[in-house]
């Protein structure tokens, strides 16, 4: 099963860089509860969002919005 954007960026970018949401929401210049939403996989990755995150990470903002779209995918063929 396709894992959400946000627990990917919470255990594959946060955690081994000792980022805070906080601090992230600052890089990102969102407000802590979009970054929230996103690491506690209540709100998706928006195109935005995705651009903001490639900024600050380095990469494709596409393989985010993949990720999500991939997840999205799954969750709507598991209700079906």
């Amino acid at each position: 099963m396709p894992r959400h954007p946000g627990e990917i960026l919470r255990e594959e970018f946060l955690a081994p860089l000792g980022m805070k949401p906080y601090a992230l929401s600052k890089a990102l210049h969102v407000a802590p509860s979009h970054i929230n939403g996103i690491l506690t996989e209540k709100r998706a990755i928006t195109a935005d969002t995705a651009l903001r995150l490639a900024r600050c990470f380095g990469g494709d903002p596409q393989s985010w919005l993949n990720l999500q779209q991939a997840y999205d995918l799954k969750m709507a063929a598991k209700a079906a």
